[in-house]
C-alpha cells in the first residue's frame, strides 16, 4: 500500500459533518448550503440537447487525446479569450481535454514530480486540497504560500527564499483564487514565469473561475496570455487547467482541459493512456458547443452579480465583508472563531459554512483561515438572499 496515503487529511467536507455531527438544525428552515461550491444556476439547455443528441457515440471507445473538433474548439477559445495569437496554438500539441480538472491537477502532479529528488511542490494557503493531495501522494513535501489579508490574499513569491525555489519541482496557483477571490496581475505572473526559468520548475495555473468576474471590461488575465506577451509561443513551464463546471454550470458533465507547454502534454498524454480517463464522445460534442458560445456565459455572470451586491449589502453591518476580484465566494472575517459561528449558522439557521480553518494548514505565522469563513453563493438569488439574511441575524445575537 502506498506509504503516503497516511499523509492526507480528511477533505473539508468531512470535517464539517464530524463538526457538526452533535447539532440538530431547526426544524422548520429549509436547509441553505453556502459550503459547497457546485454551481447550480440551471446547464445551457442548447449544450444538454448536443448531450442528448450524441448519445449514439457511446457505442465508440474514445481517444485520450480526444476528437480533433474538440481540441480545435478550445484552441479557438484559448486564442478569443486571451488575446494569444491563434497561430501559436497547435491543436495536436497544446490542449489535452480531461474529465474535470479535479483529475487533471491530481494527475499533473503524478507525472512532474520527481520524488527521488527530496522535491517540494509550492501552492497558496488557504488552498484547493487537491494541491496537497497530489504532493503528498507524489511523493513530494508541500511548500505553504500564505495568503492573508496583508498581502491581498495572493502569494508573496518575492519573499520565498531561493533555496526552496531550487527545490520546487511544481508550483499551484489559483487564480481567480479559491476562496479568497484574489486575481494574480500580470506583473505577477510574468515575475512567476521568469522565476520558473531561473529555478526549472513548472508552474500549474488552476484558472477554473476566470469567466466569474465583475467587470466585462476587466476579465482576470491568464498564465498563456502572459507567455504570449512574453513572446513565449512555446509556453515552456507552464500549464493552466480550465473547466465548464463554473464557466457553463455543467459540474456533472466533466469537462475540462489542460493547455500549455507541448513538450509537457506530451508526457501527460503518455501517463493519461494508462491512466484510462478518456471522455465519452457524446460529452466532447457537448463540450464544442460550450465552448463555442459566450452569451450564457454572460449571462452567468450577471446573475452572480446580482448576489454579490444584495449579499453584500446585507451582510456588512455585522461582518467585514467584500466582493471578491473575481469568482463565486466570500471570504468574510468572522466576529467569532470560524468553527464556532460555522456551528452556531448550523445550529439556529440550518446554514453550512466552511470554517477557513478547514481549507488552510497551521504553519509558524499562524493559520490564515482562522477567523474567516467560506461562503459559495451558487444558489439562484433569492436563497442567497434570504440566507444572507438568516447570518445576519445570528450574527446579531452573538
Amino acid at each position: 500500500m502506498n506509504r503516503h496515503l497516511d499523509k492526507l487529511q480528511p477533505y473539508p467536507f468531512e470535517r464539517i459533518r464530524a463538526l457538526l455531527a452533535d447539532l440538530a438544525p431547526p426544524a422548520g428552515l429549509a436547509p441553505i448550503n453556502f459550503a459547497m461550491g457546485e454551481p447550480r444556476h440551471p446547464a445551457p439547455a442548447f449544450v444538454l440537447e448536443t448531450l442528448a443528441r450524441e448519445l449514439s457515440g457511446m457505442s465508440s471507445y474514445p481517444a485520450t487525446r480526444g476528437i480533433d473538433e474538440l481540441r480545435a474548439a478550445i484552441c479557438d477559445w484559448l486564442a478569443r479569450r486571451f488575446a494569444i495569437p491563434p497561430a501559436a496554438l497547435d491543436p495536436d500539441r497544446h490542449v489535452l481535454p480531461v474529465n474535470g480538472t479535479r483529475e487533471a491537477l491530481f494527475a499533473f502532479a503524478q507525472v512532474m514530480v520527481d520524488a527521488a529528488a527530496d522535491s517540494l511542490v509550492a501552492f497558496p494557503n488557504p488552498f484547493y486540497q487537491i494541491y496537497e493531495g497530489a504532493t503528498l501522494l507524489a511523493g513530494a513535501a508541500p511548500h505553504l504560500l500564505n495568503c492573508t489579508e496583508d498581502n491581498g490574499f495572493a502569494p508573496d513569491f518575492d519573499a520565498v527564499p531561493a533555496a526552496v525555489w531550487e527545490r520546487c519541482q511544481l508550483l499551484y496557483i489559483c487564480s481567480p483564487g479559491n476562496p479568497t477571490g484574489s486575481v494574480l496581475d500580470m506583473g505577477s505572473l510574468k515575475r512567476l514565469i521568469a522565476l520558473a526559468d531561473a529555478h526549472d520548475f513548472v508552474i500549474a495555473s488552476d484558472e477554473c473561475y476566470s469567466e466569474i468576474y465583475p467587470d466585462e471590461g476587466n476579465p482576470p488575465p491568464g498564465l498563456l496570455e502572459a507567455c504570449a506577451e512574453l513572446g513565449r509561443d512555446d509556453f515552456a513551464r507552464c500549464v493552466v487547467f480550465h473547466s465548464l463546471s463554473k464557466r457553463s454550470n455543467l459540474p456533472g458533465l466533466r469537462s475540462g482541459f489542460v493547455a500549455g507547454d507541448g513538450a509537457l502534454l506530451g508526457k501527460f498524454l503518455l501517463y493519461r493512456t494508462y491512466h484510462g480517463c478518456a471522455m465519452s464522445l457524446p460529452i466532447q460534442r457537448a463540450s464544442i458547443a460550450a465552448w463555442g458560445d459566450e452569451q450564457h456565459v454572460r449571462e452567468n455572470r450577471d446573475k452572480y452579480r446580482r448576489k454579490f451586491q444584495a449579499v453584500t449589502d446585507i451582510l456588512a453591518p455585522v461582518l467585514e465583508v467584500m466582493a471578491p476580484d473575481a469568482g463565486f465566494y466570500l471570504w468574510p472575517r468572522t466576529p467569532v472563531s470560524d468553527t464556532d459561528l460555522a456551528r452556531a449558522l448550523y445550529r439556529e439557521a440550518n446554514i453550512q459554512v466552511v470554517p477557513g480553518t478547514f481549507l488552510a494548514r497551521d504553519t509558524p505565522a499562524g493559520n490564515p483561515g482562522a477567523h474567516r469563513v467560506r461562503l459559495a453563493l451558487v444558489a439562484e438569488v433569492d436563497e442567497c438572499i434570504a440566507g444572507a439574511r438568516r447570518i445576519r441575524e445570528v450574527i446579531e445575537g452573538l
